[in-house]
C-alpha cells in the first residue's frame, strides 16, 4: 500500500506542479495583453496630439481627459499583473520535493 500511497502523493505533486505552470502562463498572457492595449493606449493620445498640433489647436479638454485616464488604467492594470507575476517567483514552490534521505541511514 506505500507504493500506491506514494504514487498518488507524487502525481498530486506534478498535478499541482502543472496548474502552477498554467495559472503562471495565464496571468503572463494577461499581462502582454494588458501591454499591447496600454501601448495603444500611449498611441491614441500621441495621435490626437500630433494631430491637435498639425491642425494649430491643443486637443480639446475632454479627449484629453478620456485618453490619458485609459493610459493610467491600462498602466495600472500592467503593474498590477507585473507584481502579481513578481510575487509568485518570490513565493517557495510547493511542489519541489523535499531533499531525500541525507547521510543518516542503513548501511
Amino acid at each position: 500500500m506505500a507504493l500506491w500511497d506514494k504514487l498518488k502523493t507524487e502525481l498530486d505533486r506534478a498535478g499541482k506542479a502543472a496548474q502552477g505552470a498554467l495559472d503562471e502562463g495565464k496571468t503572463r498572457l494577461e499581462a502582454f495583453r494588458a501591454r499591447q492595449l496600454a501601448d495603444k493606449a500611449a498611441q491614441a493620445l500621441g495621435y490626437a496630439v500630433f494631430r491637435a498640433k498639425q491642425a494649430g489647436t491643443d486637443v480639446d479638454w475632454q479627449t484629453l481627459q478620456r485618453l490619458v485616464t485609459a493610459l493610467a488604467e491600462k498602466e495600472a492594470e500592467v503593474q498590477r499583473l507585473e507584481k502579481e507575476l513578481a510575487a509568485d517567483d518570490k513565493t517557495p514552490d510547493e511542489t519541489t520535493p523535499p531533499p531525500e534521505g541525507g547521510t543518516g541511514g542503513a548501511a
